[in-house]
């Protein structure tokens, strides 16, 4: 295939990025989501560090010959580009903060430094600092006989250049940390409502008094960003217990080598090189400027502006579809059902895994749990259920990235409630969202309700991410279901189902056959995709193959899109789209062909190589006519958008449809029909 078909995985991840620094700058925005939108560019710009520029790094030191399989790029090269794209962006950052500061300004909202304050308020802010901040202050003073301390990952700290020389000549320099887990981020100035000063910068004015009787030359704010990529399996010793591995895992990641280092001011070049060299960073890797160095204090000046109404998004409400008298089970053996979060609440799954704790039909709940949130009644009624004598297994996907530490408390909570709890599967991490409860009659007949989503059982992410939910009482999914589960505790991956289609065996197989079949149709084929990421070589060749065919292909991926949408003579029949808006767009279903021909699944399987190869999915067939059409409706509603969508142009770059300042439909009433829930 034309290598002018593919664009970098990194390259693209950063554009991903920037539309959601454009949403940011985007004045249709509300003030206070537009300070959320920036807060979430810096937050995901760091976990690009972490992740991506460490991957690149570790591979670059292993062989700087591998290249990527989409554009031939060594991993030295990706991460050149990636940090001049990072460094265009962080100018772009910088002009959004400085534009949202003076609205929040007319809001009543100051951020300000020493020389904008009074003489007075300066005074008492010397006396607070004495008091509240220097007695959690610790210094370092780095000389020949003291080693430069350890940095932690993402910590704020302070340093200064003092007038005292070491032996050898250079400077000495102290180093303050920030000890962000006890100080507030934002400091109030006295007498003025509404101005805020940041602790750093306080810290920062007052170094004086940290550092007594030491002249101060220059002083700044420095932040290191560290690599997190640290295979879990690789390190893992059979030995231990895999629960107690995952704890050091996590407590590994935070001393693994820096890959950035952020900095507010300029210090003099010889320190700089010291700096650099006891962090191992190279002058690319080195950021200045003066925007804060961690914007996620900008959500508490979303709190304080909280009863203005309108610097928010309109409130949304999801609407309970189904009656409270009514149960989930008793509703879901009459026939499937079908959830749109947020605009269906997530209620019903907790109604239905209630119901599921407490009746004395039910005898067994199997359920997988990735990201879970922190106060989780997902995993608190699990436990109950436990309590009530249920037999309770939990696959616990000790390696979902970030959330191990959280994954690790409920797995001990869950435990100690009787739950079963499973994890560990070699190399493979398991993703899928699944819930089984089986159910036996009074002739000890088994049967079985499934739930199959495409986003976590996590009731706050429920409420800002889009995802579905199905509810089925087929009991031919409810086999799979055993299947997948009874692998999982054998630490095994299923090889064949009769209607789901699991990675990492069959799902990648039969993708490739759907798309076979449309390009037997040519151009009457009919392939329509949400998904979040698409960077699988195999699954692009093959849409490349079926473009050349003539079947029409209509994509909505919202982050990274290794593909390249209407490249002459190879994706002329691929149209592509990203949406970044109020929602995190994070389902994701697959639509092949159309009338009686179409084949319709909900997934958790993004086409990425990973899902495909290294985790286990699921993607679960809608059979249901309606449902079917709901999410045609759907999908259609996505591909109407002229308010918050992104097209893609022949070159790579995305192109923001601008036709109108309204969205082209109103998703809380057209997304999905009221009749459409529930069908017998």
């Amino acid at each position: 295939m034309s290598a002018q078909c593919f664009c970098n995985r990194e390259l693209s991840w950063l554009a991903f990025n920037r539309r959601v620094l454009e949403n940011a700058a985007n004045p249709q925005v509300p003030l206070c989501e537009r300070l959320n939108f920036l807060s979430i560019f810096q937050s995901n710009l760091d976990e690009f560090f972490m992740v991506r520029i460490g991957t690149l790094h570790d591979q670059m030191m292993l062989n700087n010959d591998v290249r990527d399989n989409k554009t031939g790029l060594t991993p030295s090269t990706q991460i050149s580009e990636a940090l001049n794209l990072i460094r265009e962006l962080c100018r772009k950052r910088d002009k959004v903060y400085v534009d949202l500061l003076k609205e929040l300004n007319r809001e009543g909202i100051f951020l300000v430094r020493f020389d904008a304050i009074s003489n007075d308020a300066e005074h008492k802010l010397k006396k607070m600092f004495r008091a509240e901040i220097l007695p959690y202050l610790s210094r370092y003073y780095i000389s020949r006989k003291q080693d430069f301390p350890f940095l932690n990952n993402k910590e704020i700290y302070s340093i200064a250049i003092l007038n005292e020389k070491n032996q050898d000549g250079s400077r000495m320099i102290a180093v303050i940390p920030g000890n962000s887990s006890v100080l507030p981020r934002l400091i109030p100035v006295p007498g003025s409502p509404g101005h805020y000063i940041l602790v750093e910068e306080f810290i920062l004015h007052f170094l004086p008094l940290v550092v007594p009787g030491n002249k101060i030359l220059q002083k700044t704010i420095v932040r290191v960003t560290r690599n997190a990529d640290i295979d879990a399996d690789a390190v893992y010793d059979e030995d231990l217990d895999y629960r107690e591995h995952m704890a050091m895992v996590i407590n590994r990641r935070k001393r693994l080598s820096p890959v950035r280092l952020e900095l507010t001011r300029q210090i003099e070049t010889g320190v700089m090189d010291m700096l650099r060299k006891q962090l191992s960073v190279s002058a690319a890797q080195v950021f200045e400027y003066d925007t804060p160095l961690d914007l996620s204090f900008l959500y508490q000046f979303s709190d304080t502006l909280r009863a203005k109404k309108q610097l928010f998004y309109v409130p949304y409400h999801s609407r309970k579809m189904i009656p409270s008298g009514n149960g989930i089970m008793e509703l879901a053996l009459q026939g499937d059902i079908l959830l749109h979060y947020p605009y269906d609440s997530f209620k019903t799954f907790l109604r239905l895994l209630h119901e599921a704790a407490y009746d004395p039909a039910v005898t067994d709940i199997r359920m997988t749990l990735y990201r879970v949130a922190r106060d989780s009644k997902v995993a608190e009624t699990l436990a109950e259920a436990a309590e009530n004598g249920k037999n309770v297994e939990v696959f616990v996907e000790l390696k979902a990235r970030f959330d191990e530490e959280n994954n690790i408390e409920w797995s001990r909570r869950l435990e100690q409630s009787g739950c079963q709890v499973i994890y560990g599967i070699e190399h493979i991490k398991v993703h899928s969202k699944i819930c089984l409860i089986t159910r036996r009659d009074a002739e000890g007949n088994d049967s079985y309700l499934t739930q199959i989503g495409t986003g976590n059982y996590n009731e706050k992410t429920s409420k800002i991410y889009t995802d579905f939910s199905l509810i089925t009482a087929d009991q031919a999914i409810g086999r799979d279901g055993m299947s997948i589960f009874a692998a999982l505790k054998e630490g095994r991956v299923i090889r064949q189902s009769e209607k789901l289609l699991v990675s990492p065996k069959l799902l990648l197989p039969a993708l490739i056959d759907m798309i076979d079949e449309e390009i037997k149709q040519g151009d009457e084929g009919l392939i329509r995709i949400k998904i979040n990421s698409l960077t699988d070589r195999e699954l692009m060749d093959k849409l490349i193959e079926a473009s050349q065919a003539g079947v029409h292909i209509e994509m909505v991926v919202r982050g990274i899109c290794c593909l390249i949408a209407g490249v002459p003579g190879y994706t002329d029949n691929i149209s592509i789209i990203s949406i970044v808006g109020r929602f995190l767009e994070h389902s994701r279903m697959y639509l092949f062909g159309k009338g009686k021909r179409l084949k319709a699944f909900i997934s958790s399987a993004d086409w990425m190589t990973r899902n495909m190869d290294r985790r286990v999915e699921i993607a679960a067939p809608i059979t249901n006519p309606e449902h079917i059409q709901t999410l045609e409706v759907i999908f259609a509603a996505y591909r109407r958008d002229n308010c918050q969508s992104w097209h893609m142009a022949n070159n790579g770059e995305y192109i923001r449809n601008e036709n109108g300042r309204q969205p082209a439909f109103n998703a809380q009433e057209s997304f999905i029909p009221d009749d459409s829930f529930v069908t017998g």
